[in-house]
C-alpha cells in the first residue's frame, strides 16, 4: 500500500534500502579500478528505490548534489550501497547514499567506506507532474543530524541557483 501524503510523515527507516553487487572487469577503467560512473549509477539506483518507497510511487533524479569518491573500487570487490531519505519537502526528497566495499574472497576484511552521495528526487504522477510526498519524521539523533545537514545543502542549492540566475540577468 502506498503511503498517504496527508499523514504526518514517515521515518527514514520506512524506505531504507541496501543493494550489493560483485564488480567485474566489464566495469573497470584502464587502471583496473571500477569506473566512478558505475559507482554513481549504483548509488542512483539505490537512491531511486528509496525515493519510490518513501513516496509510494515513481520518482525521478532531479539533482546529483554531491558525490565524493574516497577510495578506489577494485575488480572483484563486493560493493554495497546503503541509502535513506535525509529530508522530504512537498514533492522532493534528498536521499543520502553510502558506498562500501569488501574483497570478494576475504569476509574477515572490514568493509571500506569508498564513496558518499546526495541525490534529490522528485515524485511524479502518471502524467510526469510533481506529486506530494509524505513528510519525514526522524527518530534518532543521527537521522535528526542528517535532516539538518540536508536542509543546509538545500539552502546552498537554492542560493547557488539564485546567484547564477541573477548573474545571467543583471539589473540596470
Amino acid at each position: 500500500m502506498a503511503p498517504d501524503p496527508d499523514l504526518h510523515g514517515l521515518p527514514p527507516s520506512y524506505a531504507r534500502v541496501s543493494l550489493a553487487v560483485v564488480t567485474s572487469s566489464a566495469h573497470a577503467n584502464l587502471l583496473g579500478n571500477i569506473h566512478g560512473g558505475e559507482i554513481a549509477k549504483l548509488a542512483d539506483s539505490t537512491a531511486g528505490a528509496v525515493a519510490a518507497r518513501h513516496s509510494g510511487g515513481p520518482a525521478v533524479t532531479a539533482v546529483m548534489d554531491e558525490m565524493a569518491f574516497l577510495e578506489p573500487v577494485h575488480v572483484g570487490d563486493i560493493v554495497r550501497t546503503m541509502a535513506q531519505v535525509n529530508w522530504a519537502g512537498r514533492s522532493s526528497m534528498e536521499i543520502g547514499v553510502r558506498v562500501e566495499t569488501q574483497p570478494w574472497n576475504d569476509p574477515s576484511t572490514t568493509s571500506l567506506h569508498v564513496a558518499s552521495a546526495y541525490f534529490v528526487f522528485v515524485a511524479i504522477d502518471g502524467a510526469g507532474q510533481a506529486r506530494r510526498v509524505p513528510g519525514l519524521v526522524p527518530e534518532t539523533p543521527d537521522e535528526i543530524r542528517r535532516m539538518r545537514e540536508a536542509e543546509i545543502r538545500r539552502a546552498n542549492r537554492l542560493s547557488r541557483r539564485e546567484a547564477i540566475e541573477a548573474g545571467r540577468h543583471p539589473g540596470p
